[in-house]
């Protein structure tokens, strides 16, 4: 039995230590917010906040998380930032499939939480890793600056 801190409630789940993240996630704690991708920590779609860095959580044992706490994209509108982020992407219509969007918005507001006021340059490095099938980034980096004026 593990114990995870998510969203803010610890909850046990009966999962190996070596389980990824994504699935306890999933499969087990019903969280299915966060999604799976790619499986390789390369796209970005699994994006969780750990201790408020973003994480890739399909390649992420349960077992390097625990005592820590866990964000996911079902809490996020929960904190002031989440919030901006979450009505920015709305007023900017970010979305287009969606897919990947609750990777974003999870990189997106662990930037705004580090940085109030990106540059394009803070922005583009926070938010590399996460790809977009749909090519959504030029909304997506004014709906962060659109937040960013919010919170400043």
């Amino acid at each position: 039995m593990i114990t995870l801190n998510l969203n803010g409630k610890d909850h046990e789940l009966d999962v190996a230590d070596d389980m990824p993240l994504l699935w306890a996630l999933r499969d087990v704690a019903n969280l299915t917010g966060t999604k799976y991708g790619c499986g390789m920590a390369l796209c970005g779609a699994c994006t969780v906040n750990v201790e408020g860095q973003p994480t890739r959580s399909c390649v992420t044992p349960v077992s390097a998380v625990v005592g820590k706490r866990i964000s996911t994209i079902e809490a996020v509108g929960e904190d002031a930032v989440g919030k901006v982020v979450q009505d920015a992407w709305r007023q900017l219509d970010v979305v287009q499939c969606g897919y990947c969007q609750s990777g974003q918005i999870m990189a997106a507001t662990a930037l705004l939480n580090s940085n109030k006021a990106p540059s394009d340059a803070d922005i583009d490095a926070a938010m590399s890793s996460n790809i977009c099938r749909c090519a959504t980034y030029v909304r997506i980096r004014a709906a962060i600056h659109e937040a960013a004026g919010k919170l400043t």
